[in-house]
């Protein structure tokens, strides 16, 4: 019976969202070819707290923020990646963030220009070193302009509880940028797993935890030992 419950609040969920997406991305990129800030605003202040809201009134789920006083400029936010949930999600929790994402996202119609428009940092993974001069670059841009960096150092979304290396961009934008790195743990693959049309009602939770500066440790490597302890520990924690 729970079964039949989720699958058809799920079903209801998702014929709201999606089609309410497109609609929204295609007001954002008709404002941004004109003004790219004026369709953030419009975007952030408008049209996507209804859609969010309803959203998660549809779903039966909750977000609950911990470690609030982490969210702060000046700072890169290096997030664990269990679901799309955290793409939708932050844009509430970090206000005026962009995300660094994989160049390919960008050609999804209306999704992908919509998100290319709000000035997300896409990245040519084939590009080798080219491309992360190409994403410090943008990342410069977007820190002038006063947007906060999300970066999900795996690269990719993971099962709660999987871990897949985490790469150096992350590194790299913190040595580069002279910011520290704020580590972000979450649960969101337990209510909205990677490639699921499920939504499962209850709670999900995001804890930030304090900054973490390069030069507290002895090396690069140990820097980077220590972000994915701190995020994998905590996520295990949060399941």
């Amino acid at each position: 019976m729970y079964k039949i419950y989720v699958f058809l609040r799920s079903l209801i969920a998702n014929l709201w969202f999606y089609p309410a997406q497109a609609v929204g991305f295609s007001v954002v990129i008709l404002v941004g070819i004109f003004s790219r800030r004026a369709g953030v605003a419009v975007w952030d202040k408008f049209l996507h707290p209804i859609i969010w809201k309803v959203m998660l009134f549809l779903c039966g789920i909750r977000i609950e923020v911990k470690g609030k006083e982490f969210i702060k400029p000046g700072c890169i936010f290096a997030s664990k990646h269990e679901s799309a949930f955290e793409t939708y999600a932050y844009t509430a929790i970090i206000p005026n963030s962009v995300f660094v994402l994989k160049k390919e996202l960008t050609y999804i119609p209306l999704f992908g220009w919509g998100q290319a428009l709000y000035g997300m940092i896409a990245v040519d993974r084939g590009a080798g070193g080219k491309a992360m001069r190409s994403m410090l670059r943008e990342a410069k841009k977007r820190v002038a302009e006063g947007r906060k960096i999300i970066i999900f150092p795996e690269g990719t979304r993971c099962k709660h509880g999987q871990v897949k290396g985490y790469k150096s961009g992350v590194l790299f934008l913190a040595e580069e940028l002279g910011m520290p790195v704020v580590p972000v743990a979450l649960n969101t693959g337990l209510h909205w797993a990677k490639s699921s049309f499920l939504r499962y009602p209850g709670t999900i939770t995001f804890e930030f935890m304090p900054p973490m500066r390069i030069e507290e440790f002895s090396g690069k490597k140990e820097f980077m030992a220590e972000l994915e302890k701190r995020i994998e520990t905590k996520c295990a924690e949060l399941g």
